[in-house]
C-alpha cells in the first residue's frame, strides 16, 4: 500500500471531499466509514470502498486491529458514464468482495507503471483502471449470487494460475498466496472444478503451450523452457499424455492445416 499524498490528508471527524474517483481496498483488518449517501458502517477486510467527485465523506482504520488499504485515484468520461448509466454509485460506495490477489496484483502493477513515468504511462494506467473497475463489478455479482467461500478461494485461485502460466507454477504455492492449508485446497479445488489443481495448472501450460507452437516465433524447445518444463523430454510426455500426440507433430499439423486454409 502506498500513503496518501499531503493534499489528501484530513480529519475523520470532518471528512473530506475529493475532486476525482478513488478505488480503495481494505486488505486486512477493519474499521469505518461513512459518506453523505451512507450511514456510518463497521468495514471488514475484502471491502472495496469506491469514492466519487464532490461527496463528503470519511473513514478509518479500527484503532486496534487497524487495515491494510491499497488506493489509486482517476478521473475521466469512461467512469463519469459508468456513474450516469448506474453501473457505480455513492449509495453503493461499499462493496464486498471478499479475497481479491488479483486487485492487489492490479495495485502493485499501477505502483510500478507510476514509478517508472515514461510515455504512455497513462494509457496504462488507465487500462489497469479498467480491468480493476471490471474485476469489481464481478466478484460483487458472484458473492450477490451466494457463492461460497470455498468456491470465492477456488475462483481467486484459477485467476491466479491463469495470469502465471508462464512461469513456474506450483499449486502449494497457490495455496500458501491464498492464505489456505494445502490439503484443504487440493480437496476444494477437485470438489468444485472436477480435477486436482496439478491437473489444471498442467491444462493450463499445454492450452499455452499450443498457442505458442502454431506460432512461427517459438521453437519447441523454447516452448518447453519458457513455460517452466525441465527438459523437452518432460514437455513431450506432458503434452501427449493430455493432446494424444507430440508437440512436434501437433505443430506440423496445424501449420498445414492454416496453410490449406
Amino acid at each position: 500500500a502506498m500513503k496518501h499524498p499531503a493534499t489528501y490528508n484530513f480529519k475523520a471527524q470532518s471528512g473530506r471531499v475529493l475532486d476525482e474517483y478513488q478505488i480503495i481496498y481494505i486488505a486486512e483488518g477493519g474499521g469505518f466509514f461513512e459518506s453523505q449517501s451512507i450511514e456510518r458502517q463497521r468495514i471488514e477486510s475484502g471491502t472495496v470502498l469506491l469514492l466519487f467527485p464532490g461527496e463528503q465523506h470519511h473513514y478509518y482504520p479500527d484503532k486496534q486491529l487497524g487495515w491494510r488499504e491499497f488506493w489509486i485515484g482517476f478521473k475521466g468520461e469512461v467512469m463519469d458514464h459508468r456513474t450516469s448509466a448506474g453501473f457505480f454509485s455513492p449509495k453503493e460506495a461499499i462493496i464486498k468482495i471478499g479475497l481479491s490477489n488479483t486487485l492487489i496484483s492490479l495495485y502493485r502493477d499501477a505502483i510500478r507503471v507510476a514509478e517508472k513515468e515514461k510515455i504512455g504511462c497513462q494509457q496504462l494506467l488507465a487500462g489497469i483502471v479498467t480491468h480493476m473497475l471490471g474485476h469489481i463489478l464481478y466478484k460483487s455479482k458472484r458473492n450477490g449470487e451466494g457463492a461460497t467461500r470455498a468456491e470465492e478461494i477456488i475462483n481467486e485461485a484459477r485467476q491466479l494460475m491463469r495470469e502465471r502460466v508462464h512461469h513456474t507454477l506450483h499449486a502449494e504455492d497457490i495455496a500458501t498466496s491464498l492464505g489456505v492449508g494445502y490439503s484443504w485446497f487440493r480437496q476444494a479445488f477437485k470438489r468444485i472444478t472436477g480435477i486436482s489443481p496439478a491437473q489444471y495448472i498442467a491444462r493450463l501450460l499445454i492450452s499455452r503451450a499450443k498457442e505458442m507452437l502454431i506460432s512461427e516465433s517459438y521453437t519447441i524447445t523454447e516452448t518447453a523452457y519458457l513455460l517452466g518444463f525441465e527438459s523437452v523430454g518432460q514437455f513431450s510426455t506432458a503434452f501427449r499424455k493430455i493432446e494424444g500426440t507430440t508437440p512436434r507433430q501437433f505443430r506440423e499439423e496445424n501449420r498445414l492445416a492454416y496453410r490449406k486454409e
